[in-house]
């Protein structure tokens, strides 16, 4: 197996590194990825005391607000959520080829 590469405008090699997972436990919800990312790779959502999202965000029981991965087929693999995030709880990885 290869693992996906490209070049920066200067030339050199590249290898993307997509979105995989958010950590929920060590989310704090800040949004600073979602504002770095122009993809619209991650979404705010809510959830209430006992980790369940909840739908309607007027709704009182909501205890915290997280990042979730809403369009990972969007991400182009630029990490720049990874650099922003206070807590470093996104996880990439490298597309491998066949």
């Amino acid at each position: 197996m290869a693992t996906f590469t490209g070049l920066t405008f200067g030339g050199k090699v590249w290898t993307p590194k997509f979105l995989q997972a958010i950590d929920f436990a060590r989310c704090i919800g800040c949004g600073r990825c979602l504002k770095t990312c122009g993809r619209g790779v991650m979404a705010l959502r809510a959830l209430n005391e006992d980790g369940e999202f909840v739908d309607d965000e007027e709704d009182d029981e909501i205890e915290r607000k997280v990042m979730t991965i809403a369009n990972v087929e969007n991400c182009i693999g630029c990490e720049a959520c990874a650099r922003v995030c206070p807590k470093n709880c996104q996880t990439h990885t490298e597309l491998a080829i066949a």
